[in-house]
């Protein structure tokens, strides 16, 4: 079999099976011996519920305080807003912008930096964005120190 790594996004908080089953409407007995199992009820984005045993669910999640760059790297390839909890500036994330690689019409002030016409068609390769503390936005390229952080976050 191939192997395979995933990213997403879930809620989720500690409960055992026990709990799941009764959360769930379902009566087991208390003296089943798989009723104090530790887990976790996990929730995905499109609403749907389920139980992971404490070991699978803790190898493949982290909490979204915290998280290494790859990790923020994947969310803002899904559209999430990501920052570091060490950046002093308030209002400050990074967004991954799509780009334009089919090209979009040139506007007057990109033509004339590129020596293109108005109107070309300009391609762009996506990037990455951040949004200032005066809210102002740059193109941006991470650090050596904010590639090996362990404290970005996702934004809301």
């Amino acid at each position: 079999m191939d192997k395979y790594i995933g990213t997403k996004m879930i809620e989720a908080k500690p409960m055992s099976r026990g709990e799941y089953n009764k959360y769930r409407g379902v009566d087991i007995p208390k003296e089943d011996k798989c009723f104090n199992d530790a887990g976790y009820l996990v929730k995905y984005s499109d609403g749907y519920e389920s139980w992971s045993p404490k070991r699978q669910f803790e190898e493949a999640y982290r909490d979204c305080m915290g998280m290494s760059f790859g990790i923020a790297l994947e969310l803002l390839k899904k559209g999430c807003r990501v920052a570091r909890e060490g950046w002093s500036g308030k209002g400050m994330f990074v967004v991954f912008q799509k780009g334009y690689p089919d090209g979009i019409p040139c506007n007057k002030q990109t033509a004339e930096a590129w020596g293109m016409d108005e109107g070309d068609l300009f391609k762009c390769n996506p990037y990455l964005q951040i949004r200032q503390v005066d809210g102002s936005h740059s193109m941006w390229v991470p650090s050596i120190g904010d590639v090996l952080a362990e404290d970005w976050v996702v934004v809301e």
